[in-house]
Protein backbone atom coordinates (compact mmCIF):
# COMPACT_ATOMS: atom_id res chain seq x y z
CA UNK A 1 0.00 0.00 0.00
CA UNK A 2 1.12 3.38 -0.85
CA UNK A 3 1.46 6.63 1.78
CA UNK A 4 -1.12 9.08 1.40
CA UNK A 5 0.30 12.39 -0.65
CA UNK A 6 2.68 10.09 -3.04
CA UNK A 7 2.37 9.57 -6.77
CA UNK A 8 1.70 5.80 -7.61
CA UNK A 9 3.38 6.24 -10.94
CA UNK A 10 6.20 8.61 -10.76
CA UNK A 11 6.73 8.00 -6.51
CA UNK A 12 6.65 12.23 -6.48
CA UNK A 13 4.78 14.36 -3.81
CA UNK A 14 1.37 15.31 -5.67
CA UNK A 15 1.93 18.73 -4.15
CA UNK A 16 5.78 19.03 -6.24
CA UNK A 17 3.87 18.34 -9.50
CA UNK A 18 1.38 20.77 -8.94
CA UNK A 19 3.62 23.48 -8.46
CA UNK A 20 5.45 22.44 -11.48
CA UNK A 21 3.04 22.30 -13.29
CA UNK A 22 1.40 25.93 -12.23
CA UNK A 23 4.57 28.44 -12.73
CA UNK A 24 4.71 28.10 -16.39
CA UNK A 25 0.39 28.84 -16.57
CA UNK A 26 0.83 31.70 -14.15
CA UNK A 27 3.70 33.34 -15.90
CA UNK A 28 1.61 32.93 -19.46
CA UNK A 29 -0.88 34.36 -17.68
CA UNK A 30 1.33 37.77 -16.13
CA UNK A 31 2.36 38.08 -19.58
CA UNK A 32 -1.13 37.92 -21.24
CA UNK A 33 -2.28 40.50 -18.41
CA UNK A 34 0.62 42.91 -19.01
CA UNK A 35 0.40 42.66 -22.66
CA UNK A 36 -3.31 43.52 -22.50
CA UNK A 37 -2.41 46.70 -20.49
CA UNK A 38 -0.47 48.14 -23.06
CA UNK A 39 -2.18 47.27 -25.64
CA UNK A 40 -5.35 49.53 -23.63
CA UNK A 41 -3.22 52.15 -23.27
CA UNK A 42 -1.89 52.72 -26.64
CA UNK A 43 -5.57 52.21 -28.33
CA UNK A 44 -6.63 55.23 -25.86
CA UNK A 45 -4.52 57.36 -27.43
CA UNK A 46 -6.19 57.23 -30.78
CA UNK A 47 -10.09 58.21 -28.99
CA UNK A 48 -10.86 61.88 -29.29
CA UNK A 49 -14.19 63.30 -27.57
CA UNK A 50 -17.55 63.86 -29.56
CA UNK A 51 -20.07 66.30 -29.65
CA UNK A 52 -23.88 65.41 -30.87
CA UNK A 53 -25.07 67.33 -34.06
CA UNK A 54 -28.51 67.84 -33.66
CA UNK A 55 -30.60 68.79 -37.05
CA UNK A 56 -34.26 70.36 -36.64
CA UNK A 57 -36.02 69.58 -40.19
CA UNK A 58 -38.66 72.36 -41.11
CA UNK A 59 -41.98 70.84 -41.92
CA UNK A 60 -41.53 71.59 -45.48
CA UNK A 61 -38.13 70.80 -46.26
CA UNK A 62 -38.19 66.89 -47.62
CA UNK A 63 -37.31 63.90 -45.06
CA UNK A 64 -35.43 61.94 -47.65
CA UNK A 65 -32.87 64.84 -48.97
CA UNK A 66 -29.19 63.18 -48.16
CA UNK A 67 -27.02 64.32 -45.50
CA UNK A 68 -23.90 64.85 -45.98
CA UNK A 69 -20.97 65.44 -43.82
CA UNK A 70 -17.39 65.87 -44.66
CA UNK A 71 -18.27 64.31 -47.91
CA UNK A 72 -19.77 61.52 -46.36
CA UNK A 73 -23.16 60.13 -47.06
CA UNK A 74 -24.72 59.75 -43.56
CA UNK A 75 -28.62 59.23 -44.26
CA UNK A 76 -31.92 60.82 -45.25
CA UNK A 77 -32.19 63.61 -43.24
CA UNK A 78 -35.62 62.51 -41.25
CA UNK A 79 -33.65 59.81 -39.88
CA UNK A 80 -30.48 61.84 -38.78
CA UNK A 81 -32.61 64.58 -37.08
CA UNK A 82 -34.61 61.75 -35.03
CA UNK A 83 -31.10 60.25 -33.78
CA UNK A 84 -28.84 62.51 -34.55
CA UNK A 85 -25.07 62.27 -35.30
CA UNK A 86 -22.09 61.66 -33.12
CA UNK A 87 -19.08 64.08 -34.59
CA UNK A 88 -15.93 64.30 -33.30
CA UNK A 89 -13.83 67.47 -32.16
CA UNK A 90 -13.09 70.25 -35.02
CA UNK A 91 -14.29 71.59 -37.84
CA UNK A 92 -17.00 69.74 -40.26
CA UNK A 93 -18.69 70.85 -43.14
CA UNK A 94 -22.49 70.00 -43.31
CA UNK A 95 -25.04 69.86 -46.30
CA UNK A 96 -28.52 68.59 -47.00
CA UNK A 97 -29.35 68.61 -50.57
CA UNK A 98 -32.39 67.42 -52.64
CA UNK A 99 -32.97 67.94 -56.44
CA UNK A 100 -34.65 70.46 -56.78
CA UNK A 101 -34.00 72.63 -53.85
CA UNK A 102 -31.79 75.03 -53.21
CA UNK A 103 -28.65 73.02 -51.00
CA UNK A 104 -28.13 73.47 -47.25
CA UNK A 105 -24.49 74.06 -46.28
CA UNK A 106 -22.80 75.19 -43.38
CA UNK A 107 -19.44 75.25 -41.83
CA UNK A 108 -19.89 74.02 -38.05
CA UNK A 109 -17.08 73.65 -35.18
CA UNK A 110 -17.75 70.60 -32.86
CA UNK A 111 -16.17 71.88 -29.86
CA UNK A 112 -17.68 70.97 -26.31
CA UNK A 113 -21.33 71.86 -26.39
CA UNK A 114 -24.10 69.86 -29.09
CA UNK A 115 -25.00 71.57 -31.94
CA UNK A 116 -28.15 72.24 -33.06
CA UNK A 117 -29.11 73.12 -36.95
CA UNK A 118 -32.36 74.61 -38.20
CA UNK A 119 -32.99 73.38 -41.53
CA UNK A 120 -34.73 74.54 -43.97
CA UNK A 121 -34.52 73.19 -47.70
CA UNK A 122 -36.03 76.43 -50.13
CA UNK A 123 -37.40 74.52 -53.61
CA UNK A 124 -35.50 76.36 -56.90
CA UNK A 125 -38.35 78.22 -58.12
CA UNK A 126 -39.43 77.22 -62.28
Amino acid sequence: MSEPGRNERAGAPREAFSLRAIAPVAFAGAVAFLLAIVLALTSCQNLTPAVTLRVQRAATAPRDASVVIDEQYVGPLGVVAARGVRLPVGEHRITIEKEGYFPYDQLVTADRDDIVLDVKLEPIPD
